[in-house]
């Protein structure tokens, strides 16, 4: 027979009996996993839910993304080693990211004519930054952004990660990860530059 325990943050964890009619998650039969689980869940659920907003997930969807993650980490919980699970769940978030963009249809934009359809007064590239107000046309202008040059450039700037967390995190060299961070810098200020240009252009357009 199977139950299911809700989990505070929202995270059904399925759970099964064993023999002796204690629960086992996931073919697991002692509680240290799932007292692993909880706290890892209670440590990382928002960087999750960041996650796969920073990769395309629309915040309607997000939910339902950061529970596809969390349910891979049950289920895959025993091969994640100590210390390994935020690397775990980012990797996995992206993935979840990129089928959830697949299942609604909905594609990056990554052309000229995606980035110049957001109508919006754009702020400058250190207001994206520094600006809370700002945070739909940031996620606008990451999405923009290939996804190699996005992940670095989330995790530095917006998660403050260090470079050599960001290297373990995505699985990269140092060096790459810091070359990476400087395109996805250049790639960014581009982003915006051509974004402030179009809404300039409409203005003049536009205008009396």
């Amino acid at each position: 027979m199977s139950t299911r325990e809700l989990h505070p943050s929202g995270l059904q964890v399925g759970l099964s009996r064993g023999r002796d009619g204690s629960p086992a998650e996931h073919g697991v039969s002692d509680s240290a996993p799932a007292a692993r689980l909880r706290l890892i869940i209670d440590r990382h659920y928002d960087f999750v839910w960041r996650t796969v907003r920073h990769f395309g997930v629309d915040d309607a969807s997000a939910e339902d993304a950061v529970q596809q993650v969390l349910c891979i980490l049950a289920r895959r919980l025993a091969q994640v080693a100590p210390g390994a699970e935020m690397a775990f769940l980012f990797s996995s978030a992206v993935r979840v990211a990129s089928d959830a963009r697949r299942a609604a249809r909905r594609r990056p934009m990554t052309d000229a004519t995606d980035i110049d359809a957001i109508e919006v007064a754009m702020p400058s590239p250190e207001e994206l930054l520094d600006q809370r107000s700002a945070r739909d046309v940031l996620a606008s202008v990451i999405e923009a952004m290939p996804t190699d040059l996005r992940a670095v450039f989330v995790l530095f700037e917006i998660e403050e990660l260090t470079l050599t967390q960001i290297a373990r995190l995505v699985g990269i060299p140092a060096g790459t990860a810091a070359s990476r961070l400087r395109r996805a810098r250049d790639a960014f200020q581009a982003i915006v530059r051509r974004m402030q240009a179009k809404g300039a252009h409409r203005g003049t357009v536009g205008g009396p």
